[in-house]
C-alpha cells in the first residue's frame, strides 16, 4: 500500500521549502572589506564546515578539500600574494604589492577551496569534480547565512601562482578554486535584483521568443 501524505507532513514540507527559499534569497555576496568581527564560534564554524559534506559527489571521491587560513598564517599568505604579483608583473609598484598583500588580512574566517582533478576514478570527469566542489561551497555559504554571517567568494590570478601553490602544498592535479570569506557584516549593502527563471531556463523543443 502506498504511503499517504498526511496534512502534518505536507505542512512540514511546505515550511521547510519556505525556509529554504528564504535562506537562499537572503544569501548575498558581502565583500571581505565589509566583513569583520565577531567571527563564527568554533561550534558555528564546525557546523559550517560539516555542511560541505552533503554536496553531491559522484563516486564518493571527495575531490575537494578546504584549507583554513588562521590569523597567524595570514602573513605567509600575504607574502604569497605579493610574490605572485611581482612574478606576474615585474613593473608592479611597492604600493601595488602592498595592496595585494593586504587582501590576506581581510575577513575573520578565510578558507581556500581546492579540487583534485585526478584523484580516484579517472572516468569521473574534471567538470563533475568542480561541480561537486561548487555545491560544497554553496552549502558553506548558506549555512553561514543561516547563522547570521556574511560571506563572499574571492579569486584572482594569484590562485595559480607558484608561490600560493607552494604555500598550500598543492600537487600537479590539485587546483585552487577560490577563497571563502566569512564574518559579521559591518557595512551592509543593497540586495541585487535576481534574474527570473525565464531568462535562464528553457524547454527542449520549444522555440524561445
Amino acid at each position: 500500500m502506498k504511503d499517504e501524505v498526511t496534512p502534518a507532513a505536507l505542512a512540514s514540507g511546505q515550511e521547510c521549502a519556505a525556509f529554504a527559499a528564504s535562506l537562499m534569497q537572503a544569501r548575498q555576496t558581502i565583500l571581505p572589506k565589509r566583513l569583520g568581527a565577531p567571527a563564527p564560534s568554533d561550534a558555528q564554524l564546525a557546523q559550517i564546515l560539516a555542511s560541505a559534506a552533503h554536496a553531491p559527489d559522484h563516486g564518493q571521491l571527495q575531490p575537494w578539500r578546504l584549507i583554513e587560513v588562521p590569523q597567524n598564517a595570514r602573513s605567509a599568505l600575504a607574502d604569497a600574494f605579493g610574490e605572485a604579483l611581482r612574478t606576474r608583473d615585474g613593473q608592479a609598484t611597492p604600493e601595488q604589492v602592498e595592496q595585494a598583500r593586504e587582501k590576506a588580512f581581510r575577513s575573520p574566517v578565510l578558507l581556500l577551496v581546492v579540487v583534485d582533478l585526478a584523484c580516484g576514478d579517472a572516468d569521473i570527469e574534471p567538470a563533475e569534480r568542480i561541480v561537486s566542489a561548487g555545491c560544497a561551497v554553496q552549502n558553506l555559504l548558506l549555512m553561514a547565512t543561516a547563522q547570521g554571517f556574511g560571506s563572499a567568494l574571492t579569486s584572482g590570478k594569484a590562485l595559480g601562482s607558484a608561490a600560493l601553490r607552494a604555500l598550500f602544498g598543492l600537487n600537479e592535479s590539485q587546483q585552487a578554486l577560490c577563497f571563502v570569506n566569512i564574518g559579521t557584516v559591518v557595512a551592509p549593502k543593497r540586495a541585487r535584483v535576481r534574474p527570473q527563471p525565464a531568462s535562464y531556463c528553457s524547454v527542449l523543443g520549444v522555440e524561445q521568443r
